[in-house]
């Protein structure tokens, strides 16, 4: 765990890193080709700006993006309270911040830059379709992600990936709309437009790839780790069939957020429940439920 929380930290800051200088070179492909000298600096300010954003309200910007609201602890709301304080403690972390995501698809996610400022969004299917047991289990999957720093990376990709798709969609009408610019010849213009225009093309693949490169292979331990905080492996995994045999997509979650939830919120095809192609799943957020129960389902023989 501890080798995880700190392969996080260096993840955050190479994510950040490789964020500003893909940004930066944006601006400087942009204001070559269309002969705007302005689109640098204005590439540097938003590449700093959009960086601080990502890293000190990532959460925020992740739980408006998926239509969750704060509740108090209070009324049918206790049971939950108190399924997250029972995870907290068992992690031994502080309770994270509970959020409600009306939806009757069973998902959840947590979120925040540590674990003094993370939250946890639960649907409102999760709730209504998962008993104590099976809550206690998802919970302390997610509480684990908060745990190992997991929420961290996480959260900044939710913002990174939108920001590098909305540039990539902005740059697009900006070459058909823009001119070729300035260039010592017409050849090398030429080139440098094309350049452009590929990294354009390419970038929501790189947004996906960024995706997939900080949340797959970190579900598994965090299945794990949320095991052995409730001491019951069989919750977990009776939560995890549930979700997975549920049909029915997340509304509010889109490509940006994806990643976040405990299983795939689209549930295309056969989602989760395995029976693709290696090849389809190479485009997942999440590894396969069936790969996942199977792996749980050894820590209680």
């Amino acid at each position: 765990m501890y080798k995880e929380i700190d392969a996080n930290r260096q993840r955050t800051f190479w994510l950040l890193f490789i964020f500003l200088i893909f940004v930066i070179g944006f601006g400087w492909i942009l204001s070559y080709t269309l002969d705007a000298p302005e689109f640098l600096p204005l590439a540097i300010i938003i590449a700093i700006v959009q960086s601080w954003l990502a890293y000190y309200h990532s959460d925020f910007i992740a739980l408006r993006a998926s239509g969750a609201v704060l509740v108090p602890n209070e009324g049918d709301w206790k049971r939950v309270h108190r399924a997250v304080e029972n995870a907290a403690i068992g992690a031994g972390l502080p309770k994270p911040r509970v959020y409600f995501i009306d939806d009757t698809a069973p998902n959840a996610f947590a979120t925040g830059r540590d674990p003094a400022h993370a939250a946890i969004a639960v649907t409102r299917g999760l709730v209504t379709k998962l008993d104590k047991r099976q809550l206690e289990g998802v919970l302390a999957h997610e509480m684990s992600h908060i745990g190992n720093y997991d929420i961290r990376v996480m959260s900044l990709v939710v913002v990174l990936v939108g920001v590098i798709v909305l540039m990539s969609d902005w740059f697009l009408r900006m070459s058909f709309y823009g001119g070729r610019g300035r260039s010592r010849d017409s050849s090398a213009g030429g080139l440098i437009a094309i350049i452009a225009i590929v990294l354009a093309i390419l970038s929501p693949l790189i947004a996906t790839l960024i995706q997939l490169a900080v949340s797959r292979k970190r579900e598994f331990l965090a299945d794990a780790t949320g095991a052995l905080i409730t001491r019951d492996p069989a919750g977990l995994v009776a939560a995890l069939e549930i979700i997975s045999t549920d049909r029915e997509p997340l509304e509010v979650a889109n490509k940006a957020t994806a990643h976040l939830f405990i299983a795939n919120p689209f549930k295309v095809g056969d989602g989760n429940l395995g029976g693709r192609s290696w090849f389809a799943g190479l485009f997942d957020t999440h590894p396969p439920i069936k790969e996942r129960v199977a792996r749980l389902q050894t820590m209680t023989q």
